[in-house]
C-alpha cells in the first residue's frame, strides 16, 4: 500500500477521533450508584475465582443446593460483561443456584495486556469457574461469542451437561449470520481495521462514541437501554485489548467449527434455543440453524426482543429456562 494512501487513511480516522472528542464521559458516579442499588435489592455472593496467575469475578445467586438441581452458569459475549444478566440472574436464582462471571479481560475480571484472547482463553475461563464451584453437572447458558466455549465444552463433556441454553449466540457458519457493523470493522483483516484499532485504543472519545452507537442497537427496550448501556460503556475502556484480540480471530473461530455439525447431531442433552427475534445479526435464521443442528432442541423466538434478549425479556427467558427439563 503506498505511503500516501496510508497517511490519508490515518488522517481521516484521526480527524474522526478528534471530532468525537478525546475524553470519555465520566459515568463512574452513575455506575457506583447503580451497583449500590442493585446490591441493596438483590442477595448474591461475590467470588474471586483463580484462573492461573489471574482472577475472574463471579456472582452467585440462590442457595448452594437448590432442590438438588444442577447449577445454571451464565456466560456473556462481547463487548459486555456479567451485567448482561442483571435482570435474569435474580429470577433464575429464586429457584436454582445461578452463577454469572466475567471472562478474563472483561468486566471486573483481571485484564492482562499481553494475553491471547480467543476461544481457547474463554474455555479456560469456563473451566476455571466449573472447577472453583465444584460443578459436576451444569446448565450452560451462552450468549453471543460465549457460544464458542459453551458448545465446545458441552460437546466434549456431554455427561456433565444437564442442559444447554443458547441466547442469540454464534458458533459455526450460518447463511443468514450478519456481524454488527463494528464487529465487522474490527474482525475484517486489513489496513482499515489496523488503523481503527490504533485510533480507538488511543482516543477514548472515538471509542466511546462508536461503542455507544453500536451497542445501543442491541436493546429493544428503551428504558433498559438508558439504565444499562452506561454500565457497559464505563467498563468498555478497560476491555479494549480483549475486544480487539477476540475480534482478530473471530472469523477463523467461526469457520473452524463448520466440521462440528456431526457431533452436534449426536448431542443428546436437552438444548433450549431462545433468540430475540428483532436481532438483525444473530438472527432468526441463525436460531433455526441451531435448531436443525441439535435434534434434541426446542426453539423459541421472542418478538419485541433484540440481541440482548435476557435484558429485553428476562421474565420470558427465565420462565423458559426454569420450565425446561434440565435435571
Amino acid at each position: 500500500m503506498p505511503v500516501g494512501r496510508i497517511a490519508r487513511a490515518a488522517a481521516i480516522l484521526v480527524s474522526t477521533a478528534l471530532a468525537a472528542g478525546c475524553g470519555a464521559t465520566d459515568t463512574q458516579s452513575d455506575v457506583e450508584a447503580y451497583e449500590r442499588a442493585y446490591s441493596a435489592k438483590y442477595d448474591y455472593e461475590t467470588h474471586s475465582v483463580p484462573r492461573g496467575n489471574w482472577n475472574l469475578q463471579a456472582r452467585a445467586f440462590g442457595p448452594s443446593e437448590a432442590n438438588g438441581k444442577p447449577t445454571i452458569l451464565l456466560l456473556h459475549g462481547f463487548p459486555d460483561s456479567l451485567h448482561l444478566y442483571d435482570r435474569l440472574s435474580p429470577l433464575l436464582g429464586s429457584a436454582r443456584r445461578t452463577i454469572a462471571f466475567d471472562f478474563l479481560g472483561w468486566g471486573d475480571s483481571d485484564k492482562p495486556a499481553d494475553h491471547r484472547y480467543d476461544a481457547a482463553s474463554l474455555r479456560a475461563d469456563l473451566e476455571a469457574v466449573v472447577a472453583y464451584f465444584k460443578l459436576e453437572r451444569v446448565v450452560l447458558v451462552a450468549h453471543d461469542a460465549s457460544g464458542f466455549p459453551v458448545i465446545d465444552w458441552a460437546l466434549d463433556n456431554p455427561e456433565r451437561i444437564a442442559g444447554l441454553v443458547l441466547l442469540n449466540t454464534v458458533y459455526m457458519p450460518s447463511e443468514t449470520l450478519r456481524p454488527p457493523e463494528s464487529i465487522a470493522l474490527f474482525s475484517t483483516p486489513g489496513l482499515k481495521r489496523d488503523i481503527s484499532v490504533l485510533a480507538s485504543g488511543y482516543f477514548d472519545g472515538m471509542w466511546q462514541s462508536r461503542f455507544m452507537e453500536q451497542v445501543s442497537q442491541f436493546y429493544c427496550d428503551p428504558k433498559v437501554r438508558e439504565e444499562h448501556l452506561k454500565i457497559l460503556s464505563y467498563q468498555s475502556f478497560a476491555m479494549r485489548p480483549a475486544f480487539f484480540g477476540l475480534n482478530e480471530v473471530l472469523i477463523q473461530e467461526v469457520r473452524s467449527r463448520q466440521g462440528e455439525r456431526a457431533r452436534m447431531r449426536n448431542f443428546t442433552p436437552p438444548v433450549l434455543i431462545v433468540f430475540g427475534a428483532e436481532d438483525p445479526s444473530l438472527n432468526v435464521g441463525v436460531a433455526r440453524d441451531f435448531h436443525a443442528a441439535f435434534p434434541n432442541s426446542e426453539l423459541h423466538l421472542l418478538d419485541g426482543a433484540c440481541h440482548y434478549v435476557q435484558l429485553d425479556a428476562p421474565d420470558a427467558v427465565a420462565k423458559l429456562i426454569l420450565g425446561a427439563d434440565m435435571q
